[in-house]
């Protein structure tokens, strides 16, 4: 199935509602076990999370690493207002600050992070690019990047299958959404692609996790 692109940001409020209230909690914590498996040693102090939305990610990676601080980027306002709630609401509103920026915008006070993480960006950039340039730009020693995303289903039947397969009873909004979001998101192949043009290739590799989500996973050095 060709890509079909769908738009960067996620700025209506209705949309940003509708996935702000939905229950991710299935692949939000796939994403938070998946870091760990990949860093198992890795302590998480200065983490970027590029495309935080609402901040559910955010929240949960805050919990499962007490001692980082995270700095949340999203160009979408009105996710950022739902996400300015959520870590309101929890305990880690100490440590997470939320900023509003549509890349590739010069990022302040995070020059130096020692991890990148970045859930369900990728497919909504029409130049995937900038996604790998911000990386290479913020990476200090030993920074550990984590992408996680959408996979692209070989035709429209089976992203219609999917669709109803884990969002059956969810609001048509949010149907759409997914359908759109499945369509827009880049096969494996085509990330190697991305990732041989930036010269990322020898140290990010790419992992299939899920009949619809694959990462992008590994350490940068300056």
């Amino acid at each position: 199935m060709k890509r079909i692109p769908e738009p960067e940001l996620m700025d209506d409020p209705e949309q940003a509602r509708a996935y702000a209230l939905a229950d991710f909690s299935e692949p939000h914590q796939a994403f938070i076990d998946h870091f760990a498996r990949c860093f198992p040693r890795h302590r998480p102090r200065r983490v970027l999370d590029l495309g935080c939305g609402p901040a559910d990610v955010t929240i949960r990676f805050a919990r499962a690493y007490p001692d980082c601080e995270i700095t949340g980027v999203d160009g979408a306002e009105a996710m950022l207002a739902f996400a300015r709630e959520a870590v309101a609401a929890t305990g880690v509103a100490g440590r997470v600050r939320l900023c509003h920026a549509y890349l590739p915008a010069t990022l302040t006070g995070v020059e130096t992070v020692d991890t990148v993480i970045s859930n369900s960006l990728l497919h909504h950039l029409v130049d995937p690019a900038v996604l790998w340039q911000t990386l290479t730009q913020l990476s200090a020693a030993r920074t550990a990047v984590f992408v996680m995303d959408l996979m692209r289903p070989p035709s429209e039947q089976t992203a219609r299958e999917l669709v109803q397969q884990y969002s059956g009873k969810e609001p048509e909004i949010l149907r759409r959404d997914f359908y759109h979001s499945l369509c827009a998101a880049y096969r494996p192949d085509e990330i190697e692609a991305q990732l041989r043009a930036t010269d990322l290739a020898r140290r990010l590799q790419i992992e299939v996790v899920s009949d619809r989500h694959l990462i992008v996973w590994g350490e940068l050095a300056c």
